[in-house]
């Protein structure tokens, strides 16, 4: 059952109800039935490309049409302004009064929900016309929309009057303009197109000419003519056609009676809401898609730094505003500018490859001491981010957030890449590189300066036991060299600019994601759970030093 969610960047919405001049000041409120299916008709022939309706979008608008919707308003209050229009009669010019009356909805969610059941086919069609929605109502009332998942925890505000429910002290009753059913407008098309087609005297006789037949036909057609053969029909006449057939309002529509709150549309300023403190989350999950589609036009996962650092960028700026950041989930640093000593607790920047194909296809961002408010607003305000060599941007999305374990929600194949990096619920004790871990300290054969003793320093500082065995696969460290090391943005460069292939056992399972090294906070020494037994060729820690020390 779909819920749409729009939204108004000027928070304004401008319409009038139907029925109504502009001039009378009256606000619909909330938007009627039949403008919203007018608005995602035009949505698909102006944005979608449609050149008429496909057979889904048909489906689609039938669907819809034979419910009616119950929505959830925002706070809203009645505003309006006043300008002189000029005008001509004759040859003189004048000016005549114009009112401008919207609802001020700020920036309010407003909540759609009809009570139907869409198929796969019909769902993705209505997600498409949602996202290519401008604006509802008057075109100044630009309108940003997106199809939600099924929600039943929503309290609804407006909803359809039913026969023997009362509503009580706090409501009122307010006239929208609504479809009717596909199957009713054609049982009453029928019985309609009959009547008037037996008014028709039909041409008899022995001889009837060709004239006559003709004649006949014409006075058929013209007297069909005021009624559209079905609802899609109804719902694409202009204006000044059914009123150019003597309709007092659009064929195939009917007023449908709405209770909503009585302060859902106030005059003056609405009374501020208290606002509620978001619950922290310690995850949240961004796609990351091109504006044509085209996936191979992701960037690759060997640049997975770079494209942290971007992301970070962006969210950082967000969070500015072009003011001080103090956010120290996000920044790493407290109100004085100082790093903090919380064991990474603050947020990694992870790039992802959920569906195997070599590219990024999203983005986790992690913070064990949890994302408060102001980094969820930030993070949720991303609409983009780019790359080296990619001409455009990219496009993001928040499609999650919540504990680690509600990323085990997320549906097939992207669940299995989740798994191996999170591990098994209880934990997993082998866990193999999935991006090069890279030494943060320069590299000798002191005890504590060994890729070993730096990985399990790197474990001691997030609190993890130090690893039972500390294995450099020669071939995983050949198949990882391809990956950015350095960072473009970072002061701090990297002591060794050389990347290992490891394989970490532990005596005791731990949880993942597990990330060591530097650079960790933006993708890099990302390790993945495996199965145990012996991976690929072994080369001993000296031998790799070895290595290292002739670059």
């Amino acid at each position: 059952m779909p819920t749409v969610k729009l939204r108004f960047p000027g928070g304004r919405y401008h319409a009038t109800p139907w029925g109504h001049h502009v001039n009378e000041g009256l606000i619909e409120w909330p938007p009627c039935p039949w403008r919203l299916l007018r608005a995602l008709l035009a949505a698909g022939f102006s944005k979608l490309g449609w050149i008429e309706i496909p057979t889904v979008g048909r489906r689609l608008i039938e669907k819809l049409a034979a419910v009616l919707p119950t929505y959830r308003l925002p706070a809203a209050s009645a505003a309006h302004s006043r300008h002189y229009m000029p005008t001509i009669e004759g040859k003189a010019q004048k000016t005549t009064l114009v009112f401008d009356t919207w609802a001020n909805v700020g920036d309010g969610d407003l909540l759609i929900y009809w009570p139907c059941e869409l198929d796969a086919e019909e769902t993705a069609s209505l997600a498409k016309l949602a996202a290519a929605l401008g604006y509802l109502g008057r075109s100044e009332s630009w309108a940003e929309a997106e199809l939600l998942p099924e929600d039943t925890g929503i309290d609804w505000n407006a909803e359809p009057c039913q026969e023997g429910k009362p509503m009580g002290p706090g409501w009122e009753q307010v006239s929208l303009l609504a479809a009717i059913p596909q199957h009713e407008y054609a049982q009453w098309y029928e019985a309609e197109t009959s009547r008037v087609l037996s008014t028709i005297q039909k041409p008899s006789g022995k001889r009837i000419t060709a004239k006559l037949q003709e004649k006949y036909e014409t006075q058929c057609r013209n007297a069909l003519a005021p009624y559209p053969k079905d609802l899609i029909e109804c719902l694409t006449k202009e204006t000044f056609w059914w009123k150019g057939h003597g309709w007092s309002q659009p064929p195939g529509s009917q007023r449908v009676l709405y209770w909503r709150r009585s302060d859902a549309l106030q005059v003056g300023v609405p009374p501020a809401r208290r606002p509620v403190s978001a619950k922290r989350v310690k995850t949240m999950l961004l796609a990351l898609s091109t504006p044509s589609g085209n996936r191979s036009a992701l960037p690759p996962i060997t640049k997975a730094l770079p494209q942290a650092e971007w992301l970070h960028r962006a969210i950082i700026g967000n969070l500015a505003n072009g003011q001080r950041v103090s956010c120290p989930e996000i920044t790493g640093r407290d109100e004085f500018g100082r790093p903090l000593r919380a064991n990474h607790k603050h947020a990694h920047t992870i790039p992802l490859d959920l569906d195997s194909d070599g590219r990024i296809d999203h983005f986790l961002v992690l913070a064990e001491m949890g994302l408060g408010e102001e980094a969820q607003r930030a993070i949720r305000r991303l609409r983009r981010t780019w790359t080296r060599g990619f001409v455009g941007d990219l496009q993001l999305a928040v499609v999650g957030s919540g504990d680690l374990e509600n990323l085990r929600c997320l549906p097939p194949p992207l669940l299995h890449q989740i798994e191996e990096l999170l591990g098994p619920p209880g934990g997993a004790t082998i866990w193999e590189s999935v991006t090069p871990f890279v030494p943060p300290r320069t590299l000798d054969r002191r005890r504590k300066r060994t890729v070993v003793g730096q990985v399990n320093a790197e474990l001691a500082c997030r609190g993890l036991p130090e690893a039972d065995s500390v294995v450099i696969y020669a071939d995983l460290t050949r198949s990882l060299r391809h990956f950015a090391r350095r960072r473009y943005r970072g002061r701090v460069s990297p002591k060794v600019d050389f990347g290992f292939g490891l394989r970490l056992e532990f005596a005791q399972p731990i949880k993942g994601p597990l990330l060591l090294g530097y650079a960790s906070h933006y993708g890099l020494g990302l390790f993945r759970t495996v199965a145990g037994g012996p991976l690929v060729d072994v080369t001993s820690n000296n031998l790799a030093e070895a290595n290292l020390s002739r670059r």
